[in-house]
């Protein structure tokens, strides 16, 4: 699982919470954010790291999200792969990796919900995010439920084979849920440990009939030694 680079919505909310301003200068759908400068870097680092993995531990076959930032991080880092002299796999898109449904809270801050819809907000702060939706969005838990049929497809479509998904920091928590059977409080435990970082490979290998978690959240890739 490769979580997509910096996108340039990732990039303003950081700006808008260091600056204390509740909003940011991006619109339109979440769908069509594209990724930052940064992001294209990450993603570039991304393809790197593949290319230089042996050739029996890259993958044989990948499913991006349909959302503009997963398919320009997977299409960077092919070219960047390519570039190396590695060919990877074309990607599959799969309307069932996009990232979590927010509704009318579609990229809007913590800052601007709670201005905007505080009786909402104080409902949130009394759930979590595995069970709270906000209205016409999703949980996480909605999130894992669309990710089982994808998760068998993929069994059936390439068994036995290295299977690389480009898609979201949900997509990557609710597989942890699915594939390792980690129980709701080992994933809050998770979350507070911190955020799934852009640009980062989450991986399972197979033991029998068990997927074992071989790394999380890294990002080793990206260091440039300065």
């Amino acid at each position: 699982m490769l979580r997509h680079g910096q996108s340039t919505a990732n990039a303003a909310f950081v700006e808008a919470a260091a600056a204390g301003r509740p909003d940011t200068d991006v619109r339109g759908r979440d769908r069509d954010v594209q990724l930052s400068t940064l992001g294209r870097e990450q993603a570039a680092a991304s393809g790197r790291r593949l290319a230089a993995l042996p050739a029996e531990r890259r993958p044989q076959a990948v499913i991006c999200s349909p959302y503009r930032r997963a398919r320009q991080t997977w299409r960077i880092a092919s070219a960047a792969a390519g570039a190396s002299g590695v060919r990877l796999p074309e990607a599959s898109v799969d309307e069932r990796l996009h990232d979590r449904l927010m509704g009318e809270w579609e990229l809007l801050t913590g800052a601007a919900i709670a201005q905007r819809f505080p009786a909402e907000a104080e409902r949130r702060r009394a759930t979590d995010e595995f069970h709270y939706r906000p209205p016409g969005g999703e949980s996480l838990l909605d999130v894992g439920s669309r990710l089982v049929p994808l998760l068998d497809d993929a069994h059936r479509t390439y068994p036995g084979q290295r299977l690389l998904l480009v898609a979201h920091d949900a997509v990557v928590l609710m597989l942890r849920h699915l594939v390792e059977g980690l129980s709701l409080d080992d994933l809050r435990a998770v979350v507070a440990a911190g955020p799934v970082a852009n640009a980062s490979f989450t991986r399972w290998t197979r033991n029998d009939d068990r997927m074992t978690l071989a790394e999380y959240n890294s990002v080793a890739h990206l260091s440039t030694g300065d």
